[in-house]
Parts: structure tokens; sequence; C-alpha cells
């Protein structure tokens, strides 16, 4: 075990870093399990086995003092669901994965399935569409917004909010600072929502029933609608999207899922291995601990690199190629360990249905313009013009 820090002056959240990040993660990689970058002040983890052992040691990778890369934002999120520890987390992920369970899911699963009929029944006969916007958005923001059971007014913003908050989770750059005030306004909608205006069977209300049964607080309650609304929507929404232009980049592959759908599950596993919507998030390091030989000391923030964990040439044969044959059960964009994400199950059935009606009607998807957004947290496109055959 070694005091000496390896270091890299490397910005993993310029511009170029954004848009590119793949070469700097393999340089990270090949340079030491733990990697001190000078630019953010912080330890980068982007090895495959270091970055899910990192998340299977809540007691050392704390995510209660935030998961962010700055100060303010790490004191106004600490206690939530994605910036706490046991026994808090437990309570809270109890309560808001209740109406994730699978009998609860099973519910709406044919309301999602019927409305991925129709969207993509509806694209595909105009032939010509925005995959990032027209098919990727549908489903998410209006399944979502029915599930959690929100007041019509202040849900056009979800989106705008949603990807803003994930911006304040960065390091003090422009980016950060510019989305600061648009994210308060997730907060502000969430704390001055009238119970009595969200519908009675929604996962909003039921937050609010186990408050009114002592459960959690009411602010918790409020909390619990951010935790509902922000992540699932941004994140599907990428997913999907690269997906698209995944398969428009490679119609071999396309071709193999119309002729097998039974690949669907394991092409939304290589989809997010790939091209994995949360890049970045760290966590407080509570002691010492060594990192393949590095000495992270107690008190130092570590990146955990989901996106270089997921490209690590020492889990993956070939990891920079997409095929959805590849098991890639394995993958970490979901998070692993206490913190894996209570979203996921919806997530994968949002795919999986619109990739199923896909299937029965697209031959092949012709890429126009492609326009990657830039996001100090999140990996996705914010535009992928397609022509469908």
């Amino acid at each position: 075990m070694s005091s000496q820090r390896p270091l890299s002056d490397a910005d993993l959240f310029s511009d170029a870093a954004l848009l590119d990040p793949y070469p700097t993660y393999r340089n990270l990689r090949d340079l030491a399990g733990a990697v001190w970058m000078t630019r953010s002040e912080a330890f980068a983890v982007t090895r495959f086995d270091d970055v899910r052992g990192a998340l299977r040691n809540w007691q050392v990778f704390s995510s209660g003092r935030g998961v962010g890369m700055n100060e303010p934002i790490n004191e106004r999120i600490a206690g939530n669901t994605l910036s706490s520890d046991p026994p808090r987390h437990s309570l809270l992920r109890q309560i808001l994965a209740r109406p994730l369970s699978p009998p609860a899911m099973r519910t709406f699963t044919e309301q999602v399935a019927r409305q991925a009929e129709t969207i993509v029944e509806r694209l595909v006969a105009q032939r010509d569409f925005d995959a990032a916007t027209d098919l990727a958005q549908f489903l998410p923001t209006s399944i979502i917004s029915f599930l959690v059971g929100l007041p019509e007014q202040g849900r056009e913003r979800m989106l705008e909010w949603g990807h803003a908050a994930f911006n304040t989770l960065g390091p003090l750059n422009q980016r950060c600072l510019d989305s600061m005030e648009v994210a308060r306004g997730l907060i502000d909608y969430a704390m001055k929502i009238d119970p009595a205006e969200l519908r009675p069977d929604g996962w909003a209300a039921l937050a609010f029933a186990a408050a009114a049964r002592g459960e959690i607080t009411l602010a918790d309650a409020r909390l619990l609608i951010l935790d509902y609304v922000g992540p699932s929507l941004d994140t599907t929404i990428f997913a999907t999207s690269s997906a698209i232009w995944l398969f428009g980049l490679h119609p071999d592959q396309w071709q193999l899922l119309c002729n097998n759908p039974a690949l669907i599950p394991g092409a939304i596993n290589e989809v997010v291995r790939l091209e994995s919507p949360i890049q970045i998030f760290s966590r407080y390091v509570t002691s010492d601990t060594d990192i393949d030989g590095v000495v992270v000391p107690a008190g130092s923030r570590a990146m955990i690199v989901y996106g270089s964990a997921n490209r690590d040439e020492r889990q993956w044969d070939n990891p920079d190629i997409f095929d959805i044959r590849r098991k890639a059960g394995e993958q970490l964009a979901f998070g692993h360990g206490i913190h894996m994400c209570v979203g996921m199950p919806l997530a994968r059935l949002e795919l999986r249905c619109l990739l199923e009606a896909l299937v029965k009607r697209v031959k092949r998807f012709e890429l126009g313009e492609v326009r990657r957004a830039r996001n100090n947290t999140l990996r996705g496109l914010e535009k992928v013009a397609v022509k469908v055959h």
C-alpha cells in the first residue's frame, strides 16, 4: 500500500470530456485504481471491481454527506434517499419502493405497453421523427405524471427542472451555477404541493399517507416526490434515445433483435452498459481505505465513475463494441448495493415495451442529425433525428 497519489489534471466535467469521456476514462483506469483529480480535488474510482466494491461498502463510501461534487448542493440534498445511509436510507427506500414492487407494477404494466404501442404506431406512420423527444420523452412524462399523481400545474417544467438538478451535482462550474436557480424550482414545487390536489391512489399521495401514519415526516414525504420525479425522467429518456442511436449505427444488431425479440432484456443491459445515463456520483470517504494499492484518506471525496466501470476491459471483452448478445447483466448503470436504482424495474419496463413495439414495425433506422446533451452528471442525446424503414 502506497501513500503516493497518482495524479491527473483531466477535467471530467469539461465540454470535451462530456462529449467523449471514454479516452480519459481509459487513461485513468490504466493509471491506477484511484487517481487524484487535481481540478476536481477528488479521487476518481474508474475500474469495474473497484466501483462495484465501493458501492457495496456504504460504511466507508458514504452517501450521507451528499453525492454531488460541490458542498452547497451536498448540504441541500443531505438526508434525502439518494444522499443518506442506513438506517434513514432504509426507511425512505422502503416507502419509496412500495409502488414499484412486482405486485404493484403488474397493475400498470398493461397501461405502459398500450401507450408504447400507441406512440410507436403514430411515429412509424410519420416515418420521420426525433427519437430523443417525440419517442423517448413520451412514456416517462406521461406515465410518471399519472402514476405519481401530481397536479397539472407545474408538471410541464419537470424535464427542465430534472436536467438542471443533475447539473447541480457537478462541480461549481458555469453549467452548475446556471442550473442552481432552475433546479430550485423543482424543490419549490414539491414543497408547495397541496396534498388535496394529488390523485388519491398516486405515489405522492401514498408518501403523504405514510407521513400521516407517522412513518416519516411531512418534509420527507415532499422529498420523496422529488425522488419519484427527478431520477425517473432524464435517465430513462437518455437510455431510450441512446438505444435508437446505437441501433441506427449498428443495423446488424437491430436485425438480430428483430429476428429474436427475446434478446430485448439483454439488449437493454448492453445499451446502458455502453452509454450509462448516469456517469458519476461522488461519495464521502469515512475512513482510510486501500484501492488497488492507493490510499484514499478519510475525509476525501471519491468520484464513482459508472461510465468508466461499464467499459472496463478488465471486466468486458471488447468493451467499446455494441453487442446485444453480450452477457451484460452485471453492468452498473443502475447502481449497485443499497443505492441500486429504485426505479430500475419501471425503466426496464418502459424500454422493453418500446422496443417490443418497434421490432414489429421497423426494419431499420436511418439516422439524421444527432446532438449530444451536455450535463455534469448525465450522458445522453438531446436530438436523434431518424427516418424509419
